[in-house]
């Protein structure tokens, strides 16, 4: 017969161990999830930019494949969460965390969708480039400023502070002026590429901005579980 601690007015088995040291741990593994989640969003992204910019078709294809494991990532992030809400009861700041991760869980792989958007879009128009010479810079910049957002937020995620949130949302703006830069670009009267390019450009370009919103959007969640308080 197994050992019976009384915690809190609970009966809980085994040695000592309570059922909010057991809920504790559950909480850390749904951070872990949605961290580990972050890590796959931001090596998406930068394989994606990396296949974008040299018209690598195995790069973009390797990006194809990686979305599932963020899909089957979400999955479990969503169904530990059903199973806390079933059996833990949690109330206050866990409660907000338990529903937030799943909030969470899917727009970070929705930023993965989005990354997956971005090889598509490498493989549709291959072997020839979607981005010409005069955009590489502006493109390889949304890349880089983007995948950065999520190493951001892995960090939020890890260890929620306030102000995170105004931090990302800060260069969230730089997001938006590259993307208003792109298209002043290609509907200028000069634009030499003509209409098939510039609507793909006008696309990816748009993967990358709403890439940055979602990111913005689960750094306001964080830190709304972490304070209480909704950041403007």
């Amino acid at each position: 017969m197994c050992d019976v601690t009384r915690d809190a007015g609970n009966l809980v088995p085994g040695k000592g161990v309570t059922m909010r040291d057991t809920f504790h741990g559950e909480l850390i593994e749904l951070r872990e999830l949605l961290g580990a989640m972050c890590t796959l969003a931001a090596a998406a992204m930068r394989h994606a930019t990396h296949a974008l910019l040299s018209a690598d078709l195995v790069a973009a294809e390797e990006v194809l494949s990686a979305d599932a494991k963020l899909d089957e990532l979400r999955d479990e992030c969503e169904e530990r969460a059903r199973q806390m809400l079933a059996l833990q009861a949690p109330k206050a700041g866990d409660l907000r965390l338990v529903l937030s991760s799943v909030y969470c869980a899917e727009r970070i792989e929705r930023m993965g969708d989005l990354a997956e958007h971005v090889a598509s879009t490498t493989r549709r128009v291959h072997p020839a480039h979607v981005v010409p010479p005069e955009l590489r810079d502006t493109f390889a910049s949304l890349g880089e400023i983007t995948a950065g957002m999520t190493d951001g937020l892995l960090a939020h995620i890890a260890h929620p502070r306030e102000g995170s949130f105004a931090e990302l949302d800060e260069i969230d703006h730089q997001v938006d002026d590259l993307h208003a830069a792109v298209l002043r670009q290609i509907t200028s009267d000069s634009w030499p590429h003509g209409v098939p390019t510039a609507t793909y450009l006008a696309l990816v370009a748009r993967f990358y901005e709403r890439y940055a919103d979602q990111a913005v959007s689960v750094a306001k969640r964080v830190e709304f579980v972490s304070t209480g308080v909704t950041p403007r």
